[in-house]
């Protein structure tokens, strides 16, 4: 069974910020490096970083599974597109439908918000998130480089999903 929970308080937030402490460190060290995974945890997945997100328009959900939290998920409602920031996922519990159920849910609010496609940024060097998301509809869309600070930046491929 799995619930897809709003999250509203500090508590949540907190929750989330150690979701993303420990499903960051297992995913994107061997990708970008445990100095920017440092930095960007603390850029942009504190507690105090998601609860600025959330009083910026941004939707934060807890990813429940069988009663425990194993993830989230978070969006942004654009002028066409709903963006789709952040997806993530327990490694022990990926391969359970669980992300295939969130993007579902993505897609029903893109939908009740009338927006014409749901978009993301994913690492270019993601391979295993590339296929997923191509196998749930995506098309890589464009390459962008972003500068985020610190001397870092996100090397992504836009994907974009029409519904």
């Amino acid at each position: 069974m799995i619930d897809i929970v709003l999250s509203k308080t500090i508590l949540d937030f907190n929750a989330i910020a150690q979701l993303a402490n420990v499903i960051w460190r297992e995913h994107y060290i061997p990708i970008v490096g445990k100095p920017q995974v440092d930095y960007m945890l603390e850029k942009f997945q504190s507690a105090i970083a998601i609860e600025s997100q959330v009083k910026n328009g941004f939707e934060y959900f807890i990813l429940n599974f069988e009663k425990k939290s194993v993830g989230y998920i978070a969006f942004n409602k654009e002028n066409n597109a709903l963006f789709l920031s952040k997806i993530y996922i327990k490694h022990d519990y990926r391969g359970k439908k669980i992300a295939k159920t969130a993007i579902k849910f993505a897609e029903q609010k893109a939908k009740l918000y009338n927006l014409q496609c749901i978009r993301l940024t994913v690492n270019i060097n993601n391979t295993n998130a590339i296929k997923a998301y191509k196998a749930m509809g995506f098309i890589n869309n464009r390459e962008l480089i972003a500068d985020i600070g610190n001397g870092f930046v996100m090397d992504d491929f836009e994907m974009i999903k029409y519904l």
